[in-house]
């Protein structure tokens, strides 16, 4: 004879306590660094290249500052309970960072890293009051904290290397 299970509720991932990062989540998250920490790194150490290095990492922090903004739309489509005021500011949010982001390629380095470092700090902000009103994982402002942070502190060394 079988033991009985006794059933548990579901919980949903927002109400999970102790939730850490998916396993998935992770590497795709500190992997999308890797880029950043490589590009910015190079930068410091191989100043004859600095005029390929430099331009990458502000490119590639345009396509990752076009992707956050992305997530918002995706909790504003899918957290039913999300009042629709919030919602809306959410789905013109989630544009946003993508229009900042397009023309820092075109901006001297400098200029640029400064455009996607002050967007993903928006963007962070906005992610604290999305967390606040809305049912997300419990792991996702913490990773997102992180992974802006590195992100800005790679873009800000290689802004300084590019005024070497």
């Amino acid at each position: 004879m079988k033991p009985s299970r006794k059933a548990t509720p579901a919980r949903t991932p927002a109400s999970s306590p102790g939730q850490s990062t998916p396993q998935a989540v992770a590497w795709l998250g500190y992997g999308g660094l890797v880029p950043f920490v490589a590009l910015a790194a190079a930068s410091l150490l191989a100043p004859d290249h600095r005029s390929l290095w430099s331009p990458a990492l502000i490119a590639y922090g345009a396509v990752i500052l076009s992707f956050v903004g992305a997530l918002h739309w995706g909790f504003a489509m899918t957290v039913p309970q999300m009042p629709a005021r919030q919602r809306t500011i959410h789905y013109v949010w989630s544009v946003i960072p993508a229009l900042l982001a397009w023309p820092t390629p075109l901006l001297p380095v400098a200029a640029g890293a400064l455009v996607l470092i002050l967007g993903f700090v928006a963007h962070l902000v906005l992610d604290f009051s999305l967390v606040r009103a809305t049912p997300v994982p419990a792991w996702y402002l913490p990773l997102r904290l992180q992974l802006t942070a590195t992100a800005c502190m790679c873009l800000g060394l290689g802004a300084w290397a590019a005024g070497r």
